[in-house]
């Protein structure tokens, strides 16, 4: 089964004539922007592309973020990296609602659902180094 690139919105207006489409990208894009403003977020989990691009100042707004469709619902899942000493469901939650909300108002579109994958922790020590504690087999 064919990877389904594009969402298509519905018109309701009867006076324009053409078709809307947005890119399952630009949906990463937009769920990636909303959770990274959520306080208590570190950053999204990357690979070793993103990274590389990261070096050349080229920001992946859209990296953690898996969008999938089924049979017109729209699912995602974002994979995220939490500050030390916040409390993990708040800022789920916090993430859900925010990606919910962001999604509705730039596109019209409905998240079916949200899953929320906490991959590690990030501790900032006094000196001002970081500490990355994770289990994430992708970092």
């Amino acid at each position: 089964m064919a990877e389904q690139k594009y969402v298509s919105l519905q018109q309701d207006s009867g006076k324009i004539n053409g078709n809307v489409e947005i890119s399952h990208q630009v949906i990463e894009i937009l769920l990636g922007i909303a959770t990274n403003q959520v306080d208590g977020v570190y950053e999204m989990r990357g690979t070793i592309s993103s990274r590389i691009d990261s070096l050349f100042g080229r920001i992946n707004h859209g990296k953690g973020v898996d969008v999938s469709f089924d049979e017109g619902k729209i699912s995602a899942s974002v994979y995220v990296y939490l500050d030390y000493g916040v409390s993990i469901p708040k800022v789920s939650l916090e993430i859900q609602k925010s990606a919910i909300e962001q999604l509705e108002f730039m596109t019209d579109l409905d998240l079916s659902e949200i899953n929320v994958h906490v991959v590690g922790l990030i501790a900032k020590k006094e000196s001002g180094e970081i500490e990355r504690v994770t289990t994430d087999k992708k970092e």
